[in-house]
């Protein structure tokens, strides 16, 4: 009978790194999903979810092609609270459910655990379905910085973006490891390499029960 997948949330603030340190888990030889990958996976055209969207917002949230106009919605929900809720309404449970769906395919090939960014883990509620919680902290100004410049958002809108999420400080309370992003890529590496071999040990512990 083969284990249950050990399900590791990657989280943390907009800008704080996330990806970052997913990547040095991938070099590592972690299985890693990334739920804003899986966010674009359930909104293609013609999926329910897309569906969905374009009869709560309309078309003019849409390019030509179809696809969601994600700079635009993005511009309306980090504005409006009440459009955020509607569009997270939406996105959570397809998410979700997508998530679901390549975790048991990854159970499948054997992985035994699992690491999944997940941005809005502790915004949608969904900490209880993880095993353990990473989260990957910076500075504020960082953060707006690095907003700033790989999106290239003027500094009010990054601001805006930080502060439609729960600050870094109570996601850093409700984790079970933290991986400090303020310091040089070296300084993170040394982390990400320090804490996967916890979680390997963590794994074994863990296969030794069942």
């Amino acid at each position: 009978m083969a284990l249950a997948v050990l399900k590791i949330a990657l989280t943390g603030g907009p800008g704080s790194g996330k990806s970052t340190v997913a990547r040095m888990f991938r070099e590592l030889g972690a299985e890693v999903l990334d739920a804003d990958e899986v966010a674009r996976a359930v909104v293609a055209p013609g999926t329910p979810a897309w569906e969905e969207l374009r009869r709560e917002f309309g078309p003019e949230f849409f390019l030509a092609d179809g696809s969601l106009h994600r700079a635009k919605m993005a511009d309306l929900v980090f504005r409006d609270a009440e459009a955020r809720r509607r569009l997270n309404a939406i996105l959570h449970p397809a998410i979700t459910k997508e998530l679901g769906r390549r975790l048991k395919k990854l159970a499948a090939r054997g992985a035994a655990l699992v690491i999944v960014e997940v941005p809005l883990l502790f915004e949608a509620g969904l900490e209880k379905k993880y095993d353990k919680i990473i989260v990957v902290t910076a500075e504020e100004a960082q953060q707006q910085e690095r907003l700033s410049g790989r999106d290239r958002r003027p500094r009010g809108e990054a601001w805006g973006i930080i502060q439609a999420q729960w600050p870094l400080a109570t996601k850093k309370a409700g984790a079970d490891y933290v991986v400090d992003n303020r310091g040089s890529l070296a300084a993170t590496r040394a982390q990400v390499k320090n804490l996967w071999q916890e979680l390997q040990l963590l794994l074994d512990k863990e296969s030794e029960k069942s």
